[in-house]
């Protein structure tokens, strides 16, 4: 029998001991051109053995049955390892194919592909029938006060470093993630302006924001967060949020005065089922939890954020990107956008069948790519997806298999947009 093995720390002591990628669980090292899963591998701290039937859970040489892992995870006591990623770049296509751009005359005008490769994450081992959501909406209770404070200006070192402060100005509260709304608190007990990071401690459920803390937080559907220190980690970590200083929140990227943001828009999600989806993306730079939750009730609509990469958070110096994890149809966001949920464990989260990336290349065209996050998966989505609009190629999942223009893409599929282009991605 296979066995998928989760690696687990002391809470206290994962930030200072992880390197930076985007593993969530499995670590990627480059396998060649032709392949778009860009792995680097994180010595010295986790090997992930990715496999078919059975999960086992190790803290350095001992195996931990799955009973102590969820009362040590629910207490605090261990983290799982595997959070902290550059980022996603789309995969190109598995069939080379020319990008064609139109021009004023209405012909098209042949230029070369971008060939980017891309980080995408872990997956489902198997797929087990998802339960109802919690609720209709499929949220718990997740809200935003959004309106004017969306848009307000935030008061920089004003506020008390509370939940209430940021929801006051868009905040979108996680209550699951059980830090008092914020998705992570990094704590950085040694930090100093101007130099990296070497010290950082992630905070336990039943934590909150606090002094001498990065504190991070999610913004509503089709938003993103804008603040984060220049200072990361030491080793790669990134780290993502306001700086709670003497009781106070400080802005870490004054130039930015609201705390959420547009960016570079274009893309909707249509879902065209029978039950709601969870769409997850990672709470980056952060701790990268795949916790930002986008939920499409069926027969709505709803807006997925995109960034203008070059504006956007660079990993040591390097353009960033976003990456969603793409649930199977039914299930809540509070066992969807969670790194792993325990009612649903092999096909959802970090073992989600489907991984979706999107961001704005300096070209100014916005690559899109669905692919299956393999190898950490095995799941089949549930359901098919399309990428419709002014787009320069058919990108489709259909019945388990990925498509570029009708051809088998067994790696995934990547279609490009230009700005000012609406496009959607539907699950059908």
């Amino acid at each position: 029998m296979k066995t998928t093995m989760i690696n687990l720390a002391l809470a206290a002591t994962l930030a200072s001991a992880q390197p930076h990628n985007h593993g969530h669980g499995r670590f990627h090292q480059k396998r060649g051109a032709a392949s778009p899963v860009e792995n680097i591998k994180r010595a010295d701290v986790v090997t992930t053995v990715v496999a078919a039937t059975e999960t086992a859970y190790v803290m350095g040489n001992k195996v931990v049955t799955p009973e102590e892992a969820k009362a040590g995870i629910d207490k605090g006591l261990f983290i799982v390892v595997g959070e902290s990623t550059p980022t996603f770049i789309p995969p190109p296509p598995a069939l080379a194919h020319a990008y064609y751009q139109r021009e004023e005359d209405g012909r098209h005008k042949e230029t070369s592909t971008p060939s980017p490769t891309p980080t995408p994450s872990p997956s489902p081992t198997s797929a087990s029938p998802p339960p109802p959501p919690k609720s209709s909406s499929g949220g718990g209770g997740f809200s935003s006060n959004g309106g004017s404070g969306l848009h307000a200006d935030f008061p920089d070192g004003e506020l008390p470093c509370e939940w209430e402060s940021v929801e006051k100005y868009g905040g979108m509260a996680i209550p699951w993630a059980g830090i008092k709304g914020f998705t992570a608190v990094q704590k950085v007990p040694t930090f100093k302006v101007g130099m990296k990071i070497a010290n950082i401690i992630t905070a336990i459920k039943g934590e909150g924001c606090e002094d001498d803390a990065f504190c991070s937080y999610a913004c509503p559907a089709g938003y993103v967060k804008t603040q984060w220190p220049e200072e990361q980690g030491l080793t790669g970590q990134s780290v993502g949020g306001l700086h709670c200083l003497n009781g106070k929140l400080h802005l870490t990227r004054p130039e930015k005065k609201t705390l959420c943001e547009e960016n570079a828009g274009g893309l909707t999600l249509k879902n065209s089922l029978k039950q709601g989806v969870a769409t997850c993306r990672t709470d980056y730079p952060g701790t990268e939890n795949m916790i930002v939750p986008t939920w499409a009730d069926a027969g709505s609509t709803a807006t997925l954020a995109n960034i203008k990469s070059s504006g956007y958070y660079t990993w040591e110096g390097k353009d960033t990107t976003l990456q969603y994890y793409i649930n199977p149809a039914g299930v809540s966001v509070e066992e969807a956008c969670t790194w792993d949920s325990f009612t649903v464990p092999q096909s959802t989260g970090n073992w989600a069948p489907t991984n979706l990336g999107v961001g704005q290349s300096r070209d100014g065209n916005t690559y899109l790519s669905i692919f299956p996050n393999a190898p950490t998966s095995k799941a089949k989505l549930n359901f098919n997806i399309r990428i419709t609009g002014d787009v320069t190629s058919k990108c489709t999942l259909e019945d388990g298999e990925y498509y570029t223009d009708g051809v088998k893409s067994p790696l995934g599929c990547t279609t490009a947009y230009k700005e000012g282009a609406k496009v959607t991605v539907e699950y059908y």
